[in-house]
């Protein structure tokens, strides 16, 4: 099975908090990284704008990955939220299948 790094990054620790503990506790991921603050700098609307975030890894599966971006979006405040998969061509196999065994419906 496919294993993905999911990012999404949220405005307040609040947010960042709901959004990991449901992908966690609804198995659409096996684990949740909050980092501390970033501040991003984007264009948004033709303008240059900058906002402090927290930036949130998942570590999922391609199969859940349809699932775990609509509960982003169903809890994330941002009118577009990045969210962004990244395959994980090498690992640790023994994670690998610890994330595809935890993640699995």
């Amino acid at each position: 099975m496919e294993t993905l790094l999911v990012i999404t990054n949220c405005p307040d620790e609040e947010t960042a908090n709901a959004i990991a503990l449901a992908a966690v506790e609804e198995k659409l991921a096996a684990c949740v990284n909050i980092l501390p603050r970033v501040q991003s700098v984007y264009r948004w609307q033709g303008k240059v704008e900058s906002a402090s975030e927290i930036p949130l890894f998942f570590k999922s599966t391609a199969a859940n990955y349809p699932a775990l971006e609509a509960r982003i979006r169903q809890l994330h405040p941002y009118e577009l939220p990045e969210i962004i998969a990244l395959p994980l061509s090498h690992g640790l196999p023994a994670y690998l299948n610890w994330v595809t065994a935890e993640t699995t419906q």
